[in-house]
C-alpha cells in the first residue's frame, strides 16, 4: 500500500489516474528555504522531510513530493496573496522557467529520493489577463502561481519534459523508483 504524504488533490488525482492504490496521510513541515539552497536540493529536502514526518506501517511505502517553480535564481512557491500571485505571473510572462519536483519514497528503513525537471514557456500576458487569472482563485495554492492543467493552460506555449511533473508529481519517475523498492 502506498501512503501519499500530501494534501495536494492534484497529486492524488495523478496517482489515481495512473492506477495506483493509496491512502493519504498529509505531513506538516516547515517549508522555509535554507540560505543558499539550490532549488533542486530544496525540493528533494522538503520531500524527504515530509516523508519522514508521516508514520509508515509494515508493508507500506510512503511517497512524498514537493514542487517548485524556478525563474533564474528565484524559487517560487505558492503565492502568499493575490499581489504575490500577480508578481509571479508578471515575472513568468513571456519567459521560460523550470519546474522541479523532488520525490521521496520510503519502505521500511530504505529511502529513495530523486527529482524531475521540466522547462515551461509562458506566452506574454497582459495585465488584464494576469488580473483575470488571479481573480479566478486558481493561482493561490500552486507553486509559481499557476496550474498548467487549468485556466493557465491558455498561457503555456510549450513544455519540455514531464507534463505530470508540472502538475505536481512526475508519475513515470515515481513508477520507476517504486519498482526499485520492489
Amino acid at each position: 500500500m502506498i501512503v501519499l504524504a500530501s494534501r495536494s488533490p492534484r497529486r492524488a488525482e495523478l496517482l489515481q489516474s495512473a492506477g495506483f492504490h493509496f491512502v493519504v496521510r498529509p505531513a506538516d513541515i516547515d517549508e522555509t528555504p535554507r540560505r543558499g539552497e539550490r532549488a533542486a536540493d530544496y525540493a528533494v529536502r522538503l520531500a524527504e522531510e515530509k516523508n519522514l514526518a508521516v508514520e509508515a506501517r509494515p508493508g507500506e511505502i510512503v511517497l512524498a513530493a514537493d514542487t517548485v517553480v524556478v525563474l533564474g535564481s528565484e524559487i517560487m512557491g505558492k503565492p502568499a496573496d493575490a499581489d504575490d500571485a500577480r508578481r509571479m505571473l508578471a515575472a513568468l510572462s513571456g519567459r521560460k522557467h523550470e519546474v522541479i519536483t523532488g520525490i521521496s519514497l520510503r519502505a521500511g528503513n530504505r529511502m529513495l529520493s530523486d527529482s524531475a525537471f521540466t522547462a515551461v514557456w509562458f506566452a506574454p500576458m497582459t495585465r488584464a489577463e494576469i488580473d483575470g487569472y488571479v481573480a479566478s482563485g486558481e493561482p493561490m495554492d500552486k507553486a509559481g502561481g499557476y496550474g498548467i492543467q487549468g485556466i493557465a493552460s491558455r498561457f503555456i506555449e510549450r513544455i519540455e519534459g514531464s507534463y505530470t511533473n508540472v502538475v505536481g508529481l512526475p508519475v513515470a519517475l515515481v513508477y520507476r523508483r517504486l519498482a526499485e523498492l520492489g
